[in-house]
């Protein structure tokens, strides 16, 4: 296939992971030509209860992913994945008069006291990275799944998992007929920088031929840049970027606004479209892109070089960018470990729920991606910390002006676990300055609308599809409690200490899964690999 052809065409190039983007490069051919060993794929489902003919929720308090406030008690009833009816039955703290409330379900879960919320969007996910070879069978797709399902995200868009486009769509359709124990799966394949613009078009319409679900780019030429961008809205497909230094000098965000991409993915290539006093990032006489310490520890240095806040050049990309509705994914959870090191490999899930060849993957190396901490220095967590400062500032900036804000993990990088980055996410953006439900809303509506997904899902309401979280405690107030290992609190009557939290049910495509039981089961597989 054409693909595959340029595949082998990179490979003779010499391109590796990560050569070209950051933490989602493609992986291309090995020497041979032949695409390089897959993880193993999701197996057949097994647990999960449903879907039901008619399955009602009852008594829960409802965040319905639009910006809203918590609403409730409320009876949702769900009929063949289906919502098709919420109801009100009665007020905080008052007895519910069974008189008000829908008839009786096939299944039905008592959620008085709980709260409800659409599933979430996972807006920048990668199933696997088979560079974990290096260090052991690499962790398989049901790890990130139900890593994933267990921290309440029901939909991922892919957007390069290194197994290639056939595995990536199997595995999409197997989660939508529900044969799998896995979130919904919008499939991405990475475009080959090095195509021509006619190249490029052929390769759009292959991918569209194939059944994919959309484009990420990390780099071109600009008359491939545009001409492949072209042909995607033509053909349908959703694109994403990766700005890479290697190309940002001759196509930067604001080009890329202008030739209609969907989003762009981390932060690079927008302080470069706001430069004033140059043209290229200041980089060190010494530096070289290869090495990964370089290029991240100068990358920590980049905000800084751009506008200022609230000039004419701010505000101006800020308009433009609103005008094209433009979708920021920021992911600031991967690059969390920059601005403290110690923090991040020392998080407290790392040590039960790390697969062994992950393990080894995040050590420091010169050859694997991401792992560059060779000598991290106070001077780098300081620039890291002024330039986490500006970026949030931007974001939250652009969430003001009425921007899109997506939200994504980027995990299997940099001591970051799938889910736990995820969560990891939310507590980002509110440090950002969003209020926790505009969290919340980038987290469902916003991703869904960014997948061209929001007729089915993203919000609770009458008519969308059964994907749903339910919690037994408030993440409003802490979102902490989210995370799969739950957390600490003082019961002020006993004064002992207690973990909390952890999603108790996720419910994808009607089906529900005990989100405590997959989290559970990871920590089992993960034991039992050692």
């Amino acid at each position: 296939m054409f693909h595959k052809k340029l595949l082998t065409c990179a490979a003779a190039l010499g391109l590796a992971w990560g050569a070209l983007a950051s933490f989602d490069q493609g992986v291309v051919a090995a020497e041979d030509g032949a695409l390089p060993e897959s993880v193993r794929a999701g197996a057949d489902r097994t647990i999960g209860e449903g879907p039901f003919k008619r399955m009602v929720i009852r008594g829960a308090t409802v965040i319905d992913g639009t910006g809203a406030p918590p609403i409730g008690p409320m009876d949702i009833v769900i009929e063949n994945n289906r919502i098709v009816s919420m109801q009100v039955v009665g007020a905080p703290g008052v007895p519910i008069n069974s008189k008000n409330r829908p008839a009786k379900g096939d299944y039905e879960i008592d959620a008085e006291g709980m709260f409800v919320m659409p599933g979430f969007v996972n807006a920048h996910a990668h199933i696997s990275n088979p560079s974990q070879h290096e260090f052991g069978e690499a962790a398989p797709a049901d790890y990130a799944y139900r890593l994933w399902l267990g921290h309440g995200v029901t939909t991922i868009r892919e957007v390069g998992s290194g197994n290639g486009r056939e595995w990536t769509i199997n595995e999409r359709d197997r989660s939508a007929k529900n044969q799998i124990v896995a979130p919904r799966i919008a499939a991405h394949d990475w475009f080959p920088s090095e195509l021509n613009p006619k190249e490029a078009v052929e390769w759009v319409k292959e991918l569209k031929r194939d059944g994919g679900n959309g484009i990420k780019f990390g780099g071109a030429a600009p008359e491939t840049m545009r001409a492949a961008l072209a042909e995607a809205k033509k053909q349908g497909l959703k694109t994403a970027m990766h700005h890479a230094q290697m190309s940002v000098t001759r196509w930067h965000v604001m080009d890329s606004v202008r030739a209609g991409l969907d989003s762009m993915e981390h932060w690079y290539g927008l302080p470069e479209a706001m430069f004033e006093g140059q043209t290229v990032q200041n980089y060190p006489y010494t530096y070289n892109y290869m090495n990964e310490q370089d290029r991240f520890g100068q990358a920590g240095r980049l905000w800084m070089q751009a506008a200022d806040r609230g000039s004419e050049t701010w505000q101006k990309t800020l308009g433009e960018m609103k005008s094209h509705d433009f979708t920021l994914v920021p992911t600031f959870t991967i690059y969390e470990a920059t601005r403290d090191h110690m923090a991040a490999r020392t998080q407290e899930w790392l040590k039960d729920y790390t697969w062994p060849a992950l393990e080894g993957f995040f050590a420091p190396s010169k050859t694997s991606h991401g792992s560059f901490f060779f000598d991290w220095t106070t001077g780098d967590e300081i620039a890291w910390k002024n330039n986490f400062r500006k970026w949030m500032t931007f974001v939250n900036d652009y969430k003001n002006a009425g921007g899109r804000v997506a939200m994504g993990d980027d995990a299997g990088f940099i001591y970051k676990l799938y889910g736990f980055g995820y969560i990891r996410e939310f507590e980002l953006l509110q440090e950002a300055g969003f209020h926790p439900l505009e969290v919340m809303r980038s987290a469902t509506l916003h991703g869904a609308q960014l997948l061209g997904m929001d007729q089915d899902i993203g919000t609770i309401q009458r008519g969308k599809l059964a994907d749903l979280v339910i919690i037994d405690q408030n993440p409003l107030q802490n979102f902490k409690v989210l995370y799969g290992t739950g957390t600490p609190r003082l019961n002020l009557e006993t004064n002992q200490l207690e973990q909390v939290g952890g999603v108790n049910y996720t419910i994808k495509d009607g089906v529900i899964y005990n989100a405590k039981e997959l989290i559970k089961s990871v920590r089992d597989m993960v034991s039992a690999s050692k």
